[in-house]
């Protein structure tokens, strides 16, 4: 008897805690809907003597309490608060959402799209679903034991909706189990669907065969990496300005795009970008109290902002289906905000991020650009591209851009690409140095010069200024990269402006251009040239080639001992870059060659008569501007 009047006076007060809380506390949510709610039926307190807990209700009938509670309500509000502030946090693992249930994006797919799993969740109780909450699942093809873990993400403010993403690549049958996890609840549903080829390129791999270069992992084709700088590409408010640039840049051969996920500038680099109605530079992956506030957004970096992050990815999808590439660049090291080093926000952004975009095909992951100004280097980058490395589980190129060219992490497992930065012209030595550097490890990757200067862009400190960044230059330079077997990323200029006069580009800031701006047709001619002849089984063989120039006043030809770089697959393919007018003489393996000029600045082809080995020579270039070679064995 005393037991009943004991857990009568424990509902008594559960329901003043629920009056209490209500109107006083935070965590009122969850006392009163999840555990006064849902537990007050079935709660005994079990002490063992109730009397030395409360001697004064045994034995009183529940009016007299009610009475005495009357005449002393600070004693209860005091009761209330205490059991609240114990209560609060282990009650939220009781919480549970009503039911969930699970739709499919479709019953077929094609290899390298992806299906999604849709969870809708009734009821949502979850605090913040981007910490409560999580989602996990296993693909795999029907009848193999061999499945594919999968991390699955919130994709809606109140939890309501979560997502799950599977890209496979192979053609079958498959079948998945996806498990919602909430505190003590959980709930697993599946499902099948199936998996058509339609000949997707797939991902961009390092080719395991000629380690120096990539290969799209669907069909085998070799990727010729032609890149360029889209920072703050997201920035624009207007999705349509954002394809428009896509298209733009697509048609002009570019086939990779770094793209900041998160990041601010309180600095235009002296360019006339600034923001206005239609573009700002910052960016909120965080919802934030002041979005527009370069300095001090006021993030809540436990949660994320979404329509931000559907945006991204709808830019993603649209760059995919013209095959090109993301470099999903998670920070940079001009903005003055970023989560805490090593946090769990921090964290759990790149987890986010992973579990979010790593189901399309398109991108390659760069840790942080210049995180070597706000990380502590190299140490972060371990650590965090190792975690990188093992969320995502397709495995996407994973590399970080730095200013510390002496600390790349070459001999990291995580490692898969050099991404450096290096303004110094000529640059075509510097690059061959890289790939001795990477060689000497005894572990080959490509090595890319991810930032070599922008067009038209001439900071003081620049070595090359104030002229080295004409779109000349720059088209100079990066034949210099290629034809040291290594690739490149440029950056268009900035002069046409944002919210300036004509207002029509941002060009390496933003992405948008207009048709006054030539230095990327000079690119496109880059990629014909190469996209001629199997580039990826040539090495560099700059010895097998030499100038003869004629100086006036001297009888006969002088042979430069530098100057023309050769790129060749020997006794098979020979390519040479001559930068100035000159007659060049190549030493080629035993047989015929069908020789041909390549106008660097034209893209037009001027084919010369058979060449014989084992030692060739040139007509002269055609005229005093830079020409390029091919060979081609007969």
């Amino acid at each position: 008897m005393a037991g009943l009047r004991f857990t009568m006076f424990g509902a008594y007060f559960c329901s003043r805690i629920q009056l209490a809380a209500r109107h006083t506390f935070p965590e009122a949510k969850y006392v009163a809907l999840h555990y006064m709610d849902v537990k007050l039926r079935a709660i005994r307190l079990k002490i063992s003597n109730p009397r030395a807990f409360c001697p004064w209700y045994l034995g009183r009938r529940s009016s007299s309490v009610d009475a005495y509670l009357a005449l002393r309500p600070g004693w209860s509000l005091l009761i209330a608060a205490i059991l609240v502030t114990t209560l609060a946090k282990p009650l939220r693992l009781w919480s549970a959402p009503r039911d969930v249930t699970s739709s499919q994006s479709a019953s077929s797919v094609e290899a390298y799209d992806f299906v999604e799993v849709t969870l809708n969740v009734s009821g949502p109780d979850a605090k913040n679903p981007f910490t409560d909450v999580s989602v996990e699942g296993q693909f795999g093809k029907v009848g193999e034991s061999a499945q594919m873990s999968v991390d699955g993400f919130c994709d809606s403010p109140d939890g309501s909706v979560f997502r799950i993403r599977f890209m496979p690549s192979n053609p079958g049958d498959y079948t998945y189990s996806v498990t919602y996890r909430q505190g003590g609840f959980t709930k697993s549903l599946s499902g099948t669907f199936k998996v058509v080829n339609r000949n997707r390129r797939g991902l961009v791999r390092v080719d395991p065969q000629y380690p120096w270069h990539f290969i799209w992992s669907g069909t085998g084709e070799h990727f010729f990496w032609n890149a360029t700088t889209t920072y703050f590409l997201m920035g624009w408010r207007d999705e349509k300005v954002i394809t428009a640039a896509i298209d733009r840049l697509h048609r002009l051969k570019v086939n990779r795009l770094r793209v900041l996920l998160a990041g601010r500038s309180i600095r235009t680099w002296g360019e006339p970008v600034n923001n206005d109605n239609d573009f700002n530079y910052c960016l909120n992956p965080w919802p934030a109290q002041r979005p527009e506030d370069t300095s001090n957004p006021g993030f809540d970096c436990t949660r994320f902002h979404l329509p931000y992050w559907q945006k991204y990815e709808r830019m993603l999808a649209y760059a995919r289906e013209k095959d090109m590439l993301f470099s999903v660049v998670f920070d940079i090291g001009d903005s003055p905000v970023h989560p805490a080093d090593g946090s769990e926000d921090e964290r759990r952004y790149f987890h986010y991020a992973v579990a979010r975009l790593s189901a399309y095909s398109n991108l390659t992951w760069d840790l942080g650009n210049g995180s070597d100004w706000y990380r502590k280097w190299p140490e972060w980058a371990d650590q965090m591209g190792a975690l990188v490395k093992k969320w995502d589980p397709y495995k996407h190129l994973d590399s970080v851009h730095t200013e510390d060219v002496q600390n790349q992490r070459r001999a990291s497992a995580w490692f898969d690409m050099t991404l450096v930065q290096w303004w110094t012209r000529p640059v075509h030595d510097w690059m061959l140095a890289q790939r001795r550097e990477q060689s000497a490890l005894g572990r080959i990757i490509p090595q890319v010069n991810e930032e070599y200067g922008y067009e038209d862009h001439y900071p003081t400190w620049s070595p090359n200024y104030p002229e080295g960044q004409s779109a000349d230059a720059n088209r100079r330079a990066a034949w210099e990269i290629y034809m040291a077997g290594c690739y490149q990323t440029t950056g268009e200029t900035a002069k046409r402006g944002t919210g300036a006069w004509p207002d029509t580009g941002g060009g390496w800031i933003n992405g948008r251009g207009d048709d006054s701006m030539g230095m990327l047709p000079g690119y496109a001619h880059i990629v014909d040239f190469f996209t001629s002849f199997e580039w990826w089984k040539t090495d560099p063989h700059d010895e097998l080639v030499h100038i003869l120039r004629h100086v006036p006043g001297v009888p006969g030809d002088s042979v430069l001992p530098s100057g023309a770089y050769c790129l060749a697959e020997i006794g098979k393919t020979y390519a040479a870059y001559v930068p100035f007018r000159a007659t060049v003489t190549v030493n080629l393996g035993p047989g015929s060659y069908q020789a041909s000029w390549f106008n660097p600045r034209t893209g037009k082809w001027l084919p010369i008569s058979k060449a014989e080995g084992p030692k060739w020579t040139s007509p002269p270039t055609p005229d005093s501007g830079d020409w390029a070679l091919l060979l081609k064995v007969m």
